[in-house]
């Protein structure tokens, strides 16, 4: 029987980010050593979804019927939110920056 593989919160957040700047599945798994497209994928709809409080999950750990995430203290629920948060700031800025090129390129 196959041993499932855990992947660490930052890789996950590591794997978002790359897809998010356009990077292409296959790059994103040679570079982070992911084995599989499906969990690039549903790592990007739990990221699309708000549901970035999974990625803390351990292997097996269900959250769909409000299992787990009552384990978190304030403090790890608040932590999560800011990395949510910094990688929103950060997506934004360089959405922004390539926003400002296009511009200038056109004028």
């Amino acid at each position: 029987m196959a041993k499932k593989v855990h992947y660490s919160p930052e890789v996950k957040w590591d794997a978002v980010n790359m897809k998010l700047t356009g990077r292409s599945t296959v790059e994103v798994m040679t570079v982070l050593g992911i084995k599989s497209k499906t969990q690039i994928k549903r790592w990007m709809s739990w990221y699309r979804n708000g549901e970035t409080h999974r990625f803390q999950q351990p292997v097996g750990k269900q959250y769909t019927y409000k299992k787990g995430i009552e384990e978190l203290s304030e403090i790890e629920c608040l932590r999560l939110r800011i990395k949510q948060l910094e990688m929103h700031n950060e997506i934004l800025g360089k959405l922004n920056g390539i926003l400002g090129k296009q511009q200038r390129s056109n004028s």
